[in-house]
């Protein structure tokens, strides 16, 4: 997000999360040099995530130490030694892997540890969301005891189906283009009403 009324609109529903995404080729790019305010608006109560794809990890750290970020979430190849130095700076780290019906769950064993949370998306050809779901019942065979988010496609009108799965580790649901009037800029009504009825 990067329109300082509608950060504060999204915030008043008071999200667990909120991110801001430093990938230059994505349509949601915060920009090269973004406002310090539109972070520090943000209440204590929302944690704030920065989205990174294949940058170095001193980078991760610089940008999220400048803006006082809390998370950094992690869209590329991004190694476990990579996560793990993340991890020790103080910022947790949620590592998303794109899920299709061949995805193989043994790739995540080095990550155990040095992540905080998996980010499982549906898999397409560049980083990032896709605006589609995956199949769901692939995440059964989720073993680890990392918890995870939920993302991929979701709309306002997924919540009975989020509602019922059950997955152990499942921790949050991630949602984005699903709520979007265009690229960056959030419904806030279905937001507020999203919310409200995951949490009831």
């Amino acid at each position: 997000m990067r329109d300082p009324g509608n950060i504060d609109a999204i915030c008043a529903s008071d999200p667990d999360y909120i991110g801001f995404i430093f990938y230059p080729k994505s349509k949601r790019f915060v920009g090269n040099t973004p406002d310090a305010a539109i972070f520090s608006r943000v209440p204590d109560s929302v944690r704030k995530v920065g989205v990174f794809v294949n940058e170095k990890p001193e980078t991760v750290m610089e940008i999220c130490h400048k803006y006082k970020l809390e998370v950094a979430q992690l869209h590329g190849s991004e190694t476990a030694t990579d996560c793990m130095a993340i991890k020790k700076s103080g910022l947790k780290v949620f590592k998303a892997f794109s899920v299709g019906n061949d995805f193989n769950f043994d790739q995540l064993n080095p990550f155990q540890g040095n992540v905080d949370y998996f980010l499982f998306d549906t898999k397409g050809k560049l980083p990032g969301g896709t605006g589609e779901k995956f199949n769901w019942q692939i995440l059964k065979n989720y073993r680890l005891d990392t918890p995870f988010f939920l993302s991929g496609g979701i709309k306002p009108n997924d919540c009975p189906d989020l509602l019922s799965l059950d997955f152990n580790r499942l921790f949050a649901v991630d949602i984005n283009s699903g709520f979007e009037t265009e690229p960056g800029f959030k419904e806030v009504v279905k937001v507020a009403e999203f919310i409200e009825k995951m949490r009831n």
